[in-house]
């Protein structure tokens, strides 16, 4: 599955906040969120661009797969794809 090109920073924070990331706090057009678990916490910067450029979207995306310990095509999936949003 390809990334969207239209992603919004804040869009991205909902989708990301179905796998337990909170945002912490705000420094100007920059949002720091966490997801912490048994192994520990994991911090992210997103910025609340709209939209997110698509390398950093890629970065992103693996930065949490790998910390998730799943695939990033999945991940993608699981995210973007309409069927999991009804």
């Amino acid at each position: 599955m390809k990334l969207p090109r239209n992603e919004s920073g804040d869009s991205l924070i909902k989708k990301l906040a179905k796998h337990g990331y909170k945002v912490t706090r705000q420094k100007g057009s920059h949002i720091r969120i966490t997801r912490s678990d048994e192994n520990g916490s994991h911090h992210l910067t997103i910025p609340d661009h709209n939209p997110i450029k698509p390398g950093l979207l890629s970065r992103i995306l693996s930065d949490v797969a790998f910390h998730l310990g799943m695939e990033k095509e999945a991940l993608i999936t699981f995210l973007y794809d309409e069927r999991s949003e009804k």
